[in-house]
């Protein structure tokens, strides 16, 4: 997103979260993602995905088993934040 100057959960050329879990070889039984960008910190972005419902809920959400989490910056410096959260099969 940060490098091709998009936000969305699908890419530009039709990709998902679970085709880009799939693409990494990681077998899920169900998975969720949150993204933001523009937040400086990893408190202000945790913040803002715990007043949100539907963040907040994969946040929490027992049956997810793994996570993965990352921070890129666009040309300009913005931060664009993702975790995945994933189940195996």
């Amino acid at each position: 997103m940060a490098g091709r100057g998009y936000f969305s959960h699908g890419s530009p050329g039709g990709g998902s979260p679970g085709s880009r879990v799939n693409s990494v070889g990681y077998r899920w039984s169900s998975y969720g993602e949150n993204i933001a960008w523009g937040q400086r910190s990893a408190n202000e972005v945790m913040g803002d995905w715990m007043r949100s419902p539907g963040h907040r809920a994969n946040i929490l959400n027992c049956r997810f088993r793994n996570v993965g989490v990352a921070v890129a910056y666009n040309g300009r410096g913005v931060p664009y934040w993702t975790q995945d959260f994933a189940s195996p099969r």
